[in-house]
């Protein structure tokens, strides 16, 4: 924990409307903004260089554990990559005949 923010907790549940996106402050900081409905929380860097790498460290961190979560609760939810259903490639039919992947 650094000495440039104050250590709480909370707990939340997100509800119908819940969302995350990444954006800018108007200084054009980039930020991760978590809209819990209706609750909203901002995740930023301090204003060092340090700050910034240490943000993308937790953010990765973040990534990696949510996904863990997502599979955890709905093992069944992740979608299956397209070429298990459809060809990776579009078969393009025309007066030249047959093209695949290079058309």
């Amino acid at each position: 924990m650094s000495d440039y923010s104050t250590a709480y907790q909370v707990a939340c549940t997100p509800g119908p409307q819940a969302a995350v996106a990444m954006t800018r402050l108007p200084s054009g900081a980039p930020v991760l903004v978590v809209y819990l409905d209706p609750v909203n929380m901002t995740i930023q860097a301090a204003p060092t260089q340090a700050s910034v790498r240490e943000l993308a460290d937790f953010c990765r961190e973040l990534a990696h554990e949510a996904s863990r979560l997502a599979e955890t609760i709905d093992p069944d939810g992740e979608p299956a990559p397209p070429e298990a259903t459809a060809p990776r490639h579009a078969l393009v039919r025309n007066e030249l005949g047959d093209s695949g992947a290079g058309h």
